[in-house]
Order: structure tokens, then C-alpha cells, then sequence
């Protein structure tokens, strides 16, 4: 079965694009995303952007959309995946890579900064930790790169991220917490 949703800013505004309808896959409202781009208003023109756990693809067509020079979603679901390539052959969306893997693994590989990431893991899981340290250790992100998180509400992981990071902007829609972090490199 196939879900669809419509992106909300930018040259593909309401567009819409299908997602795999994957269990634990939940695409990021449109309330929310509309409120994660515009705190990310002044950043997402010519940024490369990393969107981890992709599932629908809505934070990375979404960004893409709205000027990121590059996008690389990463997903493990081949359904999920072949959705996101079919949407991106159907926006001609040439800035974004769809790469079919574990994020972790995707991780371990040889790292490349990026300006934003974002990290919407399934629920559950208790992912949010342990790939926001590997997203500092690693080197995937750039000196003050922007971090979305978005997670459970009764998830505590606040306190177990990187030094580097501060919250710039936190909310809740229901049961679901988002953030936004900026990485800050300077000692």
C-alpha cells in the first residue's frame, strides 16, 4: 500500500510524494516540518544535508525543495528506498542520493561534513544516543552544523549528547518531542 504526503515550502510546494507503508514508518506532520524549516529558514539555501532513518523522504525532499545544494537520505528498508528513488525520478530531484543501508553502517563508512542532518530514528529503539555520538565522533558533521532530532516524548537523551551541541529550538506535537541542535566547534 502506498501513503502520500505533500511537500509544503519551496519549487516543489504541494507536490506529492508516496511512501512504503513500512511498519513503525511515521512521516514528520506537516505542522512540524513546517515549523523545523522555518527555524532552518536562513541555513537550508546551499547546504548539504544528511537525512538519517529517511523512511517517507519528507525532511529531505522537503529540504531539497527549499534549496539544499545536496541531500543523501539514507533508509534500510528496500521498500522504503525504492519509494524514495520513484519520488526522486518523479520531482527530478538530481540533489539527492538515496542510499539503501543501516545507518550504522552507513556511519562506520568514510565520513563527509554536513551542514544538517536529520535524525528521526523509529520509536522504540533507542537510537537517538548512540547515533547522534557517532555523527560527532565520526566526523559527519560540519563546524556548526545543524542537528534535528526528533524523538519520543518519554525518551530521555539530553543529557547523553556531545558537549559540542546546544539547543537552539525544542517543542512537542503529541507524543513526539523535535529539537534543533548547532554543533559548536570552536574550543
Amino acid at each position: 500500500m502506498q501513503n502520500k504526503l505533500r511537500i509544503i515550502g519551496g519549487q516543489w510546494r504541494s507536490r506529492q510524494i508516496s511512501f512504503y507503508d513500512a511498519p513503525g514508518l511515521r512521516p514528520t506532520p506537516a505542522r512540524v516540518r513546517e515549523t523545523l524549516f522555518n527555524w532552518l529558514q536562513y541555513d537550508i539555501i546551499g547546504s548539504r544535508c544528511l537525512d538519517l532513518y529517511a523512511g517517507s523522504g519528507a525532511l529531505g525532499f522537503e529540504a531539497a525543495s527549499r534549496g539544499a545544494k545536496s541531500v543523501v537520505q539514507v533508509e534500510n528498508n528496500s521498500g522504503a528506498c525504492r519509494a524514495l528513488k520513484e519520488n526522486a525520478v518523479k520531482l527530478s530531484a538530481t540533489q539527492v542520493k538515496i542510499v539503501q543501508s543501516d545507518v550504522f553502517r552507513f556511519l562506520a563508512d568514510d565520513a563527509e561534513p554536513f551542514d544538517i542532518v536529520f535524525l528521526d530514528p523509529p520509536f522504540a529503539k533507542d537510537l537517538v544516543t548512540q547515533t547522534c555520538l557517532w555523527l560527532e565522533d565520526k566526523g559527519w558533521l560540519s563546524q556548526h552544523a545543524k542537528i534535528y532530532v526528533e524523538a519520543e516524548c518519554k525518551m530521555k537523551f539530553l543529557d547523553a549528547l556531545p558537549d559540542k551541541w546546544q539547543i537552539l529550538k525544542n517543542k512537542t506535537a503529541g507524543e513526539v518531542t523535535y529539537h534543533l541542535f548547532e554543533r559548536n566547534d570552536v574550543p
